[in-house]
């Protein structure tokens, strides 16, 4: 009786995973036929998952024939260390931040089609706001979000938006509609739109003119929504200097 879809499936992946595992794992390029004995597959099967691999640059192979890791580990290798350069210049902007607000601080790029949030500094008040580092929210309703929107770093949505709160935007064209007053402030703000209760507030950062990721902070509504023009100010000066730093860091390493 042959094996229903979905097992078959399944046990392809494992066998695939398997191949990029020992691949990955290995100190040199690895033969085909080591691959092939080390895990007992038969070589066709070897050969086709290696291919199906190849294809989707998880895996490739060297001047020798031998399998090596493929391209998308390398971009992934340059986005991490982009992502750390970018936090460790970042810390001292952040932490000052943190020190003139009290509130939560963010540091978040714009990627996959959302916010990844990089890095934060923890709000000194004991009602203050969670981490949000590796958390995924919609970008809509994220002041860095609105940031990113506004300066094309994200592209805008189209239709009906997901509703989260009563204050959220729900649709593409009311998030379009708000863009160009973030970008005559220089700074977006959303007030409970991610939640009740929640403001952030989000400005640019950029390296030689262009948007590379948006600082910003977060705090209880009650402490943060009176106040939103003076925090935007704060927040976009912060983030200014932040993006002259990151320009004198690529000068110097020019």
């Amino acid at each position: 009786m042959a094996r229903p879809a979905e097992s078959t499936g399944t046990q392809s992946v494992d066998r695939a995973a398997g191949l990029l595992t020992r691949v990955v794992q290995a100190d040199d390029p690895v033969a085909f036929g080591d691959l092939a004995d080390a895990t007992g597959l038969p070589r066709s099967t070897a050969s086709r998952l290696l291919s199906a691999l190849e294809r989707a640059d998880l895996l490739a192979r060297d001047e020798t024939g031998g399998w090596v890791p493929g391209p998308l580990f390398d971009v992934y290798a340059v986005r991490r260390t982009d992502d750390d350069a970018l936090a460790g210049a970042a810390a001292a902007t952040m932490r000052a931040l943190g020190e003139a607000t009290g509130e939560t601080v963010n540091l978040g790029v714009a990627r996959y089609g959302t916010v990844i949030q990089l890095a934060q500094i923890d709000s000194t008040f004991r009602l203050g706001s969670r981490n949000w580092v590796g958390t995924d929210v919609p970008a809509h309703c994220s002041s860095l979000g609105k940031v990113f929107y506004a300066y094309g770093a994200l592209e805008v949505p189209q239709g009906e938006l997901e509703k989260l709160t009563e204050h959220s935007l729900t649709s593409g064209d009311a998030l379009r509609a708000a863009l160009p007053g973030i970008r005559r402030l220089g700074y977006a703000t959303t007030v409970d739109e991610l939640e009740p209760g929640l403001t952030g507030v989000g400005a640019p950062v950029r390296r030689r003119g262009a948007v590379v990721a948006a600082l910003g902070i977060s705090a209880p509504t009650s402490r943060l929504a009176a106040a939103l023009d003076e925090t935007g100010a704060l927040v976009s000066r912060h983030a200014r200097a932040l993006s002259d730093r990151l320009d004198h860091i690529q000068e110097g390493a020019a």
